[in-house]
């Protein structure tokens, strides 16, 4: 009897390579896509464990790629039976003064787009057959103010409302959907979002380990919940009191954290 399969986006590194990892080590085959080159090493390092792996180098932010993707895990004749959707990147700064307005296109078409587009294509093959695991990673930025990472916590909290609405639609057709909302974990997320040099870029990306995250995140799936705040104690804290904070508070918070170091008194 063949494995379950398990459909990984963003999988290279960080939380979408540690889903992947964690669904391998429970048995399940792969098919991961990514855009990064590190592609490859992740494709290795799955196939150690003993999994069977393919994988698809792509850029998700280009909906012929995401066509593509989908094709690919069509002409496998297989089903997925767990998906992490999962892809994404961030960018800092002020709004209208600093960050980038292209990367910023790229968070709204990878972020949000590609989520859509993977979402509509994995929910309609698991409906058909009334059963089927989906996890979304948005995000603890995803329920508050976010200064400095406007467009990021923006795009977290679109896929978080995303989720949400598909969890209460897809619970009664077999279909089981949780999202995933990590705080500061220690990848690479902070550098490529040009935050490293940020007191959540080197303070607080320690309180949680990117494996530790998905493995809250595929227990909270296999589960069967609305959401999780993984993996910190604190996070869990601070995500349960959040809609009782004022937005000025959360803003003011949030702009210290992802201030640069050195305009911290400023």
């Amino acid at each position: 009897m063949a494995n379950p399969l398990a459909f990984v986006t963003g999988a290279s590194s960080g939380i979408g390579y540690n889903l992947a990892k964690v669904l391998a080590e429970r048995g399940y085959d792969l098919f991961i896509t990514a855009e990064s080159d590190r592609l490859d090493k992740a494709e290795a390092d799955f196939r150690a464990l003993g999994t069977n792996v393919t994988a698809i180098k792509a850029d998700a932010r280009k909906r012929e790629e995401v066509d593509r993707v989908w094709a690919a895990i069509q002409a496998t004749g297989r089903n997925i039976d767990v998906a992490c959707i999962n892809a994404g990147i961030g960018e800092g700064g002020l709004f209208a003064t600093e960050s980038s307005l292209d990367q910023e296109l790229d968070i709204v078409q990878l972020n949000c787009a590609s989520t859509v587009h993977f979402a509509k294509h994995i929910a309609a093959q698991m409906v058909a057959r009334k059963e089927g695991k989906i996890l979304f990673t948005a995000s603890v930025a995803s329920e508050m103010t976010a200064p400095r990472e406007a467009v990021y916590a923006a795009s977290k909290a679109f896929v978080l409302g995303l989720s949400k609405a598909l969890h209460f639609e897809l619970k009664d057709e077999g279909v089981t959907v949780t999202a995933l909302q990590p705080g500061p974990t220690d990848t690479d997320f902070f550098n490529r979002a040009h935050l490293g040099n940020t007191q959540a870029g080197t303070e607080g990306k320690k309180q949680s380990e990117p494996y530790d995250v998905a493995v809250d995140g595929i227990d909270a799936l296999f589960a069967g919940k609305e959401n999780v705040f993984a993996h910190a104690t604190t996070l869990k804290l601070e995500g349960a009191l959040m809609g009782l904070i004022p937005d000025s508070v959360q803003a003011a918070m949030h702009n210290k954290q992802a201030k640069p170091l050195e305009n911290q008194q400023s």
